[in-house]
């Protein structure tokens, strides 16, 4: 078969054939070649190709473009779907009746083990935890095999029996004739839910789910360095798989509260330190709050405003790897709103010795403090 004939010829139309014809040509080549019915041995191929042709033949736009282009017209504007990928939702429900046969969950299928949900809880710490780590107790909920019933749903004593429904299948069949011929439409019983059994008395407990709603309390370990928005992982702990399956995972989630003073960026500690004009203009020494208690900081004489001061091995541990980051102290310097005379005096004695000459500054101070801290 040519690896791309005319789309009419597929069709077995002509070329200015209205679209009352062109469906009812899918359909015809529909009813011969559907792999559900036809015994060709290149019937898929043969539909595939007439499910291409369908979906560009019907589609006025990019008709209009394989009719002036050809295939290179229709290349990229979906005209050309991978295998069974168009939507022929109006064939098929006509074909089909709406059968839940494509893609559906087999009784098989849902009695394998599967993996249990994840759980997610959030913790929040102080600022100080999450420099330094933390035990802390967390509390959570989560499914758990029910101690009365065992799981298995029933009322002890009693036994959940086979499904007269489904007969223990967990699905129904049903014939419907269409004008493909005989179809088979299978669907998960109404009755049990594709269970295979059903529950006459169900357990007090739980209700019949085989699993009761349970608090846990646990103690874990926090490491340090963790910041808004870590996440770890608790293997085991969310809910309990299903069918014998693994139980899923608990995530914590971790939320850091702000701190008075300090700020985070990256692995340092920021903090911003006001200081007075004279301490500035002297320099002085000074003790500055930091995670680990109170630090000499020495300032030194003529310090700009800005100006980034570090206080090494003062920040966040690096959780992938060894060592500290810093605290890095901001300085502000602070002028007085109120002066008393005396200190009126000494100021307008220092304007004169200072004289009243100012000069443009080259770059902004928000640039300055930009570039210092490397943002």
């Amino acid at each position: 078969m040519p690896a791309q004939r005319d789309y009419y010829d597929v069709l077995g139309v002509p070329k200015g054939a209205p679209q009352d014809e062109i469906k009812s040509a899918f359909r015809r080549l529909a009813r011969q070649y559907h792999p559900d019915v036809s015994q060709e041995p290149d019937a898929e191929e043969r539909f595939k190709e007439a499910n291409e042709a369908y979906a560009v033949l019907s589609d006025e736009e990019k008709r209009a473009a394989y009719d002036r282009y050809g295939h290179a017209g229709v290349k990229g504007m979906g005209g050309v779907p991978p295998d069974f990928s168009v939507d022929f939702s109006d064939i098929f429900e006509e074909f089909f009746g709406g059968l839940g046969g494509f893609g559906r969950t087999s009784r098989r299928s849902r009695n394998m083990p599967h993996r249990g949900a994840d759980l997610q809880l959030k913790v929040e710490l102080a600022f100080e935890e999450s420099v330094f780590g933390v035990e802390k107790e967390i509390e959570f909920t989560r499914d758990e095999t029910c101690a009365t019933c065992q799981g298995r749903g029933a009322e002890p004593g009693t036994s959940p029996t086979r499904c007269t429904t489904c007969n223990g299948q967990g699905e129904v069949r049903q014939v419907r004739q269409t004008i493909l011929g005989s179809m088979v439409q299978v669907a998960t019983c109404p009755t049990c839910n594709g269970a295979g059994e059903t529950i006459s008395s169900p357990c007090h407990t739980c209700g019949g789910r085989g699993v009761e709603r349970k608090s846990r309390k646990k103690v874990i370990n926090i490491p340090g360095g963790v910041d808004n928005g870590t996440q770890i992982r608790l293997a085991g702990e969310g809910q309990p798989g299903v069918n014998g399956g693994p139980n899923g995972n608990l995530y914590l989630v971790i939320q850091v509260k702000p701190h008075k003073y300090f700020r985070r960026r990256g692995e340092d500690i920021m903090l911003d330190l006001n200081i007075n004009i004279a301490q500035a203009t002297l320099g002085a020494d000074v003790e500055v709050p930091s995670v680990d208690g109170a630090e000499k900081l020495k300032i030194p004489a003529g310090i700009q405003p800005g100006k980034v001061l570090r206080l090494r091995n003062k920040g966040f541990p690096y959780l992938r790897g060894t060592g500290r980051g810093d605290q890095l102290v901001v300085i502000n310097i602070e002028i007085p709103k109120h002066l008393t005379g005396e200190q009126r005096k000494l100021f307008e004695q220092l304007a004169k010795s200072l004289g009243s000459e100012v000069r443009p500054q080259e770059r902004s101070f928000l640039d300055w403090l930009k570039e210092t801290l490397g943002g």
